[in-house]
């Protein structure tokens, strides 16, 4: 499978409603991220009092076999037709294509803000217990772990969440993360349904060479209010001013067992209680995941 067919050099996004012929003319301003788009949502409100046709509807009435996934669209792959009447949910090369594809394709393309010698993707969402969301399709996200915590707490031995069907609760202590004999459990970013897991994390735990962003992802959900939930997640200057903060938190406690500290010119490095085990592992997950 070929990806990227649309010639780098045209800047040009067009939106999914005029690919679909709803609009006559409007090019995407947010990286396809529809959840989030205030056009997208007044069109879904028009389409919801029967003002214009939704985008689906618009393609439903051709051909099957002309009729493009939603990925092809995106210009994320070459021209595929939908095989589920576009219910990605329900799509088996949705699943296989988010799972191998757009994972690894993040891993160079993706902007970092670096905060205190930590990074944070540009276009992701981050929550107070250090997880994070990024949106996909139909009110699907992608969840994990922050870059911050993972230097703090791993690598881990194995990370545990609620299998595929089974439901999250924002705020509530379900994902399980191990390291050695102790234990401690990162709050859920959202509520709803897992779809999927990340089967490589039960298997061999999260290293920092995996890179928490991308093929350390843990779960992926379909949530139930997500439009009403993005209101209390972090970005943007947000993010980079909650990151500073938990980044003077840390160092003070290094200091108070250490003494000053300077590893790798100021920056923490990789596995700091492996490092430092006078800091009580247990303490901190507690502090930083917030359960």
């Amino acid at each position: 499978m070929s990806r990227s067919p649309r010639d780098q050099k045209d800047a040009t996004k067009p939106c999914i409603w005029m690919q679909a012929g709803v609009v006559r003319k409007k090019d995407c301003q947010r990286e396809y991220q529809c959840l989030v788009c205030p056009y997208d949502r007044a069109l879904r409100r028009a389409a919801a009092e029967g003002r214009v046709d939704h985008w689906k509807d618009r393609l439903r009435e051709l051909p099957r076999a002309k009729r493009p996934c939603v990925h092809s669209m995106k210009g994320e792959m070459e021209f595929k037709t939908c095989p589920e009447d576009y219910h990605c949910f329900k799509c088996g090369f949705d699943h296989y294509f988010e799972a191998l594809y757009r994972v690894s394709a993040t891993v160079n393309p993706v902007e970092f803000l670096e905060v205190k010698g930590f990074s944070l993707p540009h276009g992701y969402y981050l929550h107070q217990g250090h997880t994070w969301i990024k949106l996909e399709e139909d009110a699907t996200v992608r969840i994990g772990l922050d870059d911050f915590i993972l230097r703090v707490l791993g690598p881990l031995d194995r990370i545990e969440a609620p299998l595929t069907g089974e439901r999250l609760t924002r705020d509530h202590p379900q994902i399980a993360l191990l390291r050695g004999e102790s234990g401690a459990r990162a709050l859920s970013p959202v509520s709803g349904v897992v779809t999927e897991i990340n089967p490589l994390l039960r298997e061999s735990g999260l290293q920092s060479s995996m890179g928490p962003y991308t093929w350390g992802w843990i779960a992926r959900v379909r949530c139930d209010r997500l439009r009403e939930d993005l209101g209390s997640f972090l970005l943007g200057a947000e993010a980079t001013q909650f990151l500073e903060g938990e980044s003077e938190a840390l160092f003070s406690r290094i200091e108070d067992c250490q003494g000053h500290l300077a590893a790798d010119g100021g920056e923490l490095a990789p596995d700091l209680c492996g490092n430092l085990p006078d800091l009580d592992w247990s303490d901190l997950a507690r502090t930083f995941l917030r359960s």
